[in-house]
């Protein structure tokens, strides 16, 4: 079976906290929180979901899972482990190399927190493979980055499955996350191709009953 994240990246302010209380009481797995500089992506959602992180850490027990979409890397996740977050993950397009990946990855786990790696659907997978061995998850863009609502990318999905063979192959202990475009219409196709834990904003967020939404999603 696999997990759910719930992203908030379209639930308005007004609604956070409802929404919050909500998507706990359905059973997430996960808030998923997505962090925009408006350098790596064209839009800026840092000051709304910093917001956003501090009343879920305030009212439940729900685990961060924290994406950072971010060109300064450093500076983000020093803001967001204030929040203690489950994991951060950052993209693999947000460094300029290996050596720096490494140094990143490094910090993150010294501050006693799961560490993953992020890979845009023009990007080959196989540029994450070195760092496999090192991270907890790698998440794989089945949108390009930067808002919510689009249709997923269908020549994703083949990623997914050469991701997951590559570590079944060589017996890591990472996880696969696919984000983007994912909904109860579309989701049986991810699942397929390996994914152990599916990102959802609108997919969720925008149907009547979350709770039945997630328990179909993860089924």
């Amino acid at each position: 079976m696999v997990e759910i994240s719930t992203s908030f990246l379209s639930v308005e302010k007004e609604n956070v906290m409802k929404t919050i209380y909500n998507i706990e009481v359905a059973k997430t797995d996960f808030f998923h929180i997505d962090v925009m500089d408006g350098k790596f992506v064209e839009h800026f959602t840092n000051d709304i979901m910093e917001e956003y992180s501090g009343y879920m850490k305030s009212v439940s027990t729900v685990p961060l899972d924290v994406h950072l979409m971010v060109k300064d890397v450093k500076k983000y996740i020093d803001t967001y482990l204030n929040y203690e977050p489950n994991i951060i993950t950052f993209h693999i397009e947000a460094v300029k190399d290996k050596i720096e990946a490494l140094e990143l990855i490094k910090y993150i786990k010294e501050n006693n927190c799961k560490v993953g790696i992020a890979v845009n659907p023009d990007t080959k997978i196989d540029k994450v493979y070195e760092l496999l061995p090192y991270v907890h998850m790698v998440l794989v863009m089945t949108v390009f980055p930067g808002k919510g609502g689009q249709q997923l990318i269908t020549d994703t999905l083949k990623k997914i499955s050469d991701v997951k063979a590559y570590i079944q192959e060589n017996d890591f202990d990472v996880c696969v996350e696919a984000d983007g475009g994912i909904k109860l219409e579309n989701v049986e196709s991810v699942k397929k191709a390996g994914a152990d834990i599916i990102v959802s904003g609108t997919g969720i967020i925008k149907q009547d009953d979350y709770a039945e939404t997630i328990k179909k999603m993860k089924e």
